[in-house]
Parts: structure tokens; C-alpha cells; sequence
């Protein structure tokens, strides 16, 4: 009673993640798959930027303290921090609450979130942005040893995305659901029953996540993923 219970508890935990069929076909009596539970503390011994010197822990809260700086190779974001705590992940839900720091009057500000790090050319990222009117803006992207390619279902190929992720300097309640056996995404801002953003990718999986900005600077706090180990 109590193991059936247990693993009642995981099922839910893991729902919408891809986690809940290998949870409930787990054979009688076996072990059944344990999501991994990884709350990212506001510490450099659980974040490595890209550049140390643009980031800061201050209380709860991880900070991207200016702009980055356009690396070399494939266009891709400029500054990001990954989380080093814990394992790599593949099927996940991160949960965080974000803000952009750029004044609104810059359209283009934004944050991203990002799965499935693999090395800096190899890594998804969400972007999170207040405007939705050209390729690179307010959409989900695949950076795959070349410059970073739009993947999600709501831009039209013209000129407009999905509605604006963010257009204010407040903090809103983010949450990133991927699929790693299908390469399904679903990316939510405050707690809609509705995605924002959608995609189905299968590239690659696995890897860390992380908090970031194309080229703009912005916060994170509260930043949790779960997940099942890649």
C-alpha cells in the first residue's frame, strides 16, 4: 500500500514530463523511475556563466548584471549561466520566476531559458522577449553547431509569434515542460492553463539547463527543474 502510494505520488510529480509512462508501466515489484528534484541555489557552486564578471548572487536571486557580448562561430545568445547541480537531464519541467532588467523602452529585451546543454553550439533555449515581430524574438530556438534556428509553432514565417512573453520590469512565474522521448515543448508565463509557446523537436536531448539573455540582462529566482537523468 505504501510503495503503491509512493509511486502514485511520483506518476503525478512526473505527469506532462514524459516521465509518467515509464513510472507506470514499471514491472511488479521493481524499482520504478525516480524523478530528479534540482533546486538551483543562488551560489556560484551551483551556476557557471559564460563570463563570471556579468553575474551576481545577491539573497535569493541569480543576476545578469549587464549585456553580453556576441560570441564568436554560430549566432547564437551572448551570456547565459548553466546550472551545475545535479545530473544532466533529459524529459523535464524547469518552474522559475524571471525578470527583465532592460528599460522597456528597448523592444528587443529579454530573458531565455535553457535545456538541453550540451556545449556552447549545442544547446535549446526559449526567449522570452517583448517583442514578437521578426525571426529571433519571443520564440523557441535549436543552436546546433550553426546559427540558431527557430523551431516553435506560433510564428507565422513572416512577422509575428507568439503574444509577448514579458513587456514590463516586473517578476512573472515561468514554466518550461519538455519531452525528450518526442521532443514536445510547452513554455507557460504566470500559470496559464494555455502554453505560450509550443514546439516538437528532436535534434538532440540531454544535457543541463540555465538562465539567461540574448543581449540584454535580467534575474532569476526560485529556479527549479525536475527531471528524469539522460
Amino acid at each position: 500500500m505504501e510503495e503503491h502510494a509512493r509511486t502514485t505520488r511520483l506518476i503525478t510529480l512526473a505527469a506532462g514530463l514524459g516521465l509518467a509512462a515509464s513510472l507506470a508501466a514499471a514491472p511488479a515489484g521493481a524499482e520504478p523511475t525516480r524523478p530528479v528534484v534540482v533546486t538551483a541555489a543562488p551560489t556560484p557552486q551551483h551556476w557557471d556563466p559564460l563570463t563570471d564578471a556579468k553575474w551576481a548572487f545577491e539573497g535569493e536571486e541569480i543576476v545578469l548584471t549587464e549585456r553580453g557580448t556576441a560570441p564568436s562561430g554560430p549566432r547564437r545568445p551572448f551570456e547565459y549561466a548553466i546550472v551545475t547541480k545535479g545530473p544532466e537531464l533529459g524529459s523535464l519541467s524547469l518552474t522559475a520566476e524571471v525578470r527583465i532588467d532592460e528599460p522597456v523602452e528597448f523592444s528587443n529585451r529579454d530573458v531565455i531559458l535553457v535545456w538541453n546543454y550540451q556545449s556552447p553550439t549545442r544547446f535549446y533555449y526559449a526567449h522570452l522577449s517583448q517583442d514578437n515581430t521578426i525571426y529571433p524574438h519571443n520564440g523557441i530556438f535549436v543552436v546546433d553547431n550553426a546559427d540558431r534556428r527557430r523551431i516553435d509553432d506560433q510564428w507565422n514565417g513572416v512577422d509575428e509569434g507568439a503574444p509577448p512573453a514579458i513587456d514590463d520590469t516586473d517578476w512573472h512565474d515561468v514554466r518550461l515542460d519538455y519531452d525528450a522521448a518526442t521532443g514536445e515543448v510547452e513554455v507557460r508565463v504566470d500559470g496559464t492553463a494555455e502554453p505560450l509557446m509550443t514546439a516538437t523537436d528532436t535534434t538532440f536531448s540531454g544535457g543541463r539547463v540555465g538562465f539567461g539573455s540574448f543581449d540584454n540582462y535580467g534575474r532569476t529566482r526560485h529556479f527549479q527543474v525536475t527531471g528524469e537523468r539522460s
